[in-house]
């Protein structure tokens, strides 16, 4: 199949964007500016509730 082109989705940077990364200072850092917080009250939220963006940031009081 020569020539055959694959056309770019936005489903995997979607499915990024809804999740944190407790282990990339830089998401942890992100995540505890946007909510007020320390990035360590942040690491712990994510290993307390899981690495969804929604229930870090409902764990978290925003």
């Amino acid at each position: 199949m020569a020539g055959a082109k694959k056309s770019k989705t936005a489903r995997g940077r979607k499915q990024d964007r809804a999740r944190v990364a407790g282990g990339q200072d830089y998401e942890l850092q992100y995540e505890a500016k946007k909510t007020g917080r320390s990035a360590p009250a942040v690491k712990k939220a994510v290993k307390k509730v899981g690495n969804a963006r929604k229930r870090v940031e409902k764990q978290l009081g925003r």
